[in-house]
């Protein structure tokens, strides 16, 4: 896969969401929170978080999966998310692991005020603003995270391992070597190196 360097310690991360924790306690004060989890990758994040948060809590878990849709010869493709659960007049706190481009969670946040919440506020671990697509931003985030790809704490690396890390770090991918073949005439340094066709 390649070699880990590790961008956050399980100590860094840890003194962060306290740190969460205690500010969505007061911002909520005594008020129930509807904390609304993204699997899959959120799931470690959102445990440390809640039991952080002090004020009664009610969770919630969904998941989201894009599919291509053909209409007519047309082909689109189109949000869905497995359970969106009923929130009128509740506080609503959507927990991901990620904020990178924004669009999924954007979709999910304008699909969550269809349903007139009290309020809504969006929780992450690592925010990638440099990512942006959307004009969505957090109101509580971990650490502002470089375009790596990263992985632990929840975060999957290929074939869904390195979730388990107790830290977040980041993978330089390993280029695969190319044998340089000397010529034919057999002079020194006159090596080519060849790929496959």
């Amino acid at each position: 896969m390649g070699d880990i360097t590790v961008e956050y310690s399980a100590k860094q991360i840890a003194a962060r969401i306290a740190q969460m924790g205690r500010q969505i306690s007061r911002d909520y004060s005594t008020r129930q929170i509807d904390v609304v989890v993204i699997l899959d990758s959120a799931f470690i994040f959102a445990s440390d978080l809640v039991r952080r948060i002090t004020v009664p809590s009610i969770c919630h878990f969904v998941r989201s999966e894009i599919r291509d849709i053909n209409l007519g010869g047309h082909a689109r493709r189109e949000i869905f998310f497995s359970y969106e659960p009923e929130l009128r007049g509740r506080d609503v706190l959507v927990v991901d692991a990620v904020l990178h481009s924004g669009v999924t969670l954007d979709f999910l946040v304008k699909r969550l005020h269809e349903t007139r919440p009290g309020s809504l506020r969006v929780a992450v671990l690592l925010d990638k603003p440099q990512d942006r697509k959307v004009d969505l931003n957090p109101e509580y985030f971990g650490f502002h995270a470089a375009s790596n790809y990263l992985v632990g704490y929840g975060l999957p690396g290929d074939k869904g391992l390195q979730r388990n890390l107790p830290y977040v770090g980041s993978v330089r991918r390993r280029r695969a070597s190319r044998a340089v073949k000397p010529s034919r005439g057999g002079r020194k340094g006159a090596g080519r190196a060849r790929g496959k066709k």
